[in-house]
Order: structure tokens, then sequence, then C-alpha cells
């Protein structure tokens, strides 16, 4: 119960990997909000055995609006904010493609979801945090800038500024005694990856056979480190992005 007392919201928690970490926090003990563009309170009904310890809450981490109401819906039910996984952004529907057949719309469309949605939600949640004296945020990054991945330039970038934003942030805020850190998973059979035929043509067994576990990756291999960074088994680590690939990237 390493989690017992904490209060955490998940942007894009309602399925894939962002709902194996509302599960896994659950099971640490912590009170849960899910928060996604859709599906959230369905979500959170469907968790029969959280009992009060879970709300779904509508939210657009693109729109400052939304997630400024995400911020005070979990203090209203809980009281206190003490963790963000910043989980919300486009991967799984994204098609494989040479950077110059990009146009700028879908340009727009990953950047304002992977690198503003979460400045937005971390800007809604920082108040809070200050004032109760600190608190973790954990940003879901990818290995993808690390290894230089091709054919989908924009998400790789929008994961490296993450990344750079982890360590900007980081040192902006230990001061309030937020930490905050960050996870690159490998390529993960998530719902959404599973319902791409042309991602799993083009990444699954090109991805098993670069890690030195040679396996495929699933959500629940990232819990463990999200639920690290939430508790206080990381109360002194902060600026650190963590790559979760089973060897596929050594960091």
């Amino acid at each position: 119960m390493r989690c017992s007392g904490k209060v955490a919201i998940v942007t894009g928690g309602a399925m894939g990997i962002g709902h194996a970490f509302v599960q896994g926090l659950l099971a640490e003990g912590a009170k849960v909000v899910i928060a996604d563009r859709d599906g959230a309170e369905e979500a959170a009904q469907a968790l029969d055995n959280a009992g009060d310890s879970v709300i779904g809450v509508p939210c657009d981490v693109s729109s400052q609006s939304e997630t400024e109401a995400m911020a005070s819906a979990a203090l209203e039910a809980f009281g206190r904010i003490d963790v963000l996984v910043n989980n919300a952004g486009i991967y799984a529907d994204l098609e494989l493609k040479p950077f110059e057949d990009l146009d700028v719309d879908e340009w727009k469309r990953v950047l304002e979801v992977n690198v503003i949605g979460q400045a937005m939600a971390t800007r809604a949640v920082v108040p809070v945090m200050r004032q109760q004296g600190g608190g973790s945020i954990v940003n879901v990054s990818s290995g993808t800038p690390f290894k230089g991945v091709p054919f989908m330039l924009h998400y790789v970038a929008s994961k490296g500024a993450l990344n750079a934003m982890t360590k900007a942030l980081a040192k902006e805020l230990g001061a309030a005694d937020i930490r905050v850190n960050a996870v690159a998973p490998g390529f993960t059979l998530s719902d959404g990856v599973l319902a791409n035929p042309h991602q799993l043509e083009k990444l699954q067994d090109i991805s098993r056979q670069a890690r030195v576990i040679q396996r495929d990756q699933h959500p629940d291999d990232i819990v463990g480190a999200v639920v690290f960074f939430a508790s206080q088994d990381s109360a002194f680590v902060t600026g650190q992005t963590l790559v979760v690939d089973g060897g596929a990237y050594f960091h």
C-alpha cells in the first residue's frame, strides 16, 4: 500500500496503458481520478471493487479550462492532489509515414495533446501541490526519442519535448518539493495498438527482437515504474526519465 492516503489523477486513464496505471495505483491504496476525453465515468463505474476510491472526469487535456475543471473535481471529491500521471497522448491511431507526408494539421493535433496537453494538466495541479507542500508528476514519454525511430517524426518530436520538459519542470518545481519524472515505455501492446494492424505489422516483431528480454511488452509492464515515481520510494528522485522497454535501449 505504497500510495495509501494519496490522491492521483491519471489522464487518458479510461483504457489501455492509462487504465493499467489506474488499477495499479488503486491496488497500492491511492484514490484515483480517471480523466479522459471519452469514457472516463464509465471506466470508473466499471471498477466495482474500488468503491468510493475512484471517479471519472471528462477532460480534453489540450483545453486549459477542462484541465482546470479536472483539478477542481479531484479536490471536490477527495480534498487534495498528490500525484499527476500525464498519460494522455496520441499514438495508437498514427500511421507510419515519411516526414514529407505529415501535414501541418497532423503536426498540430499531436503536439496539442502530447506536449501542450501535458503542460496544461501540470499547470492545473501545481497550485494545489504547492499549497500542500509537495507532490509528484509522472510524465509518460516514450523510448522513441532516444532511438530516433523513423516515420513518425511528429510523435518522436513530441516525446522528445516531454523529456526536456521533465528536466526543466523538475528544476522549476523542486523548491516546492514537487518531483517531476518520466517513464519511457517501448512499443506496448495496448488496446489502441492492438486495434491498429498497420502498427502491429510494422513494429511488433522488430520491437520484440530488439529487446534483451525478447517478448512483447504489455501495459502491466509499466505500472511498477509509475507506482515507484508516485510513491515515497522515489522521494529523492526528480528530473529523471526511466526507460521501460525490456532492454532495447540502455539509458
